[in-house]
């Protein structure tokens, strides 16, 4: 079975089975990105048709890809939708109305619960658990800094 914390190879394999429609342990080119979203990846079908080696309509639906090279490309998939640190501090800034490294924790709370992907109450509170100022404000790298797993 599928487990939802940490797959293993052999889970991946497992949904990959899934789509195989002929029996020959392949799946179609027009399959991947279905696929991988299964596996909780949320890739565009551009980053898709990009690793596939931008084919043609008549590939993505008659090519067929392997497991080995399907988990190639689940890797690459992968690493593309992780941001980095920078991107964090970027996309914070924008809330940093004063430019001075600090957003608003109540602002902050707001964002995290509504938008991308929503954090629950409790993740919110234990990630600003003694983040905010006396102000109300929470300098955003250094929580970044504290903090990498609950964003990386």
């Amino acid at each position: 079975a599928i487990t939802f914390c940490c797959p293993s190879v052999t889970d991946f394999k497992e949904a990959f089975g899934l789509f195989d429609r002929v029996g020959d342990s392949k799946v179609a080119y027009n399959q991947v990105a279905d696929i991988m979203r299964a596996l909780g990846q949320n890739p565009t079908n551009k980053d898709v048709k990009k690793i596939l080696g931008d084919p043609s309509a008549d590939d993505m639906a008659n090519k067929r890809l392997d497991f080995d090279g399907f988990l190639a490309m689940l890797k690459t998939v992968d690493a593309i939708q992780k941001g980095t640190y920078d991107d964090y501090v970027e996309g914070l800034r924008v809330f940093d109305k004063e430019g001075n490294g600090t957003v608003m924790g109540a602002e902050l709370r707001i964002v995290l619960s509504t938008l991308g992907e929503k954090m629950s109450e409790p993740e919110i509170e234990s990630l600003m658990q003694g983040q905010e100022d006396e102000n109300g404000s929470v300098h955003y790298e250094g929580m970044l800094r504290l903090n990498p797993s609950s964003f990386f």
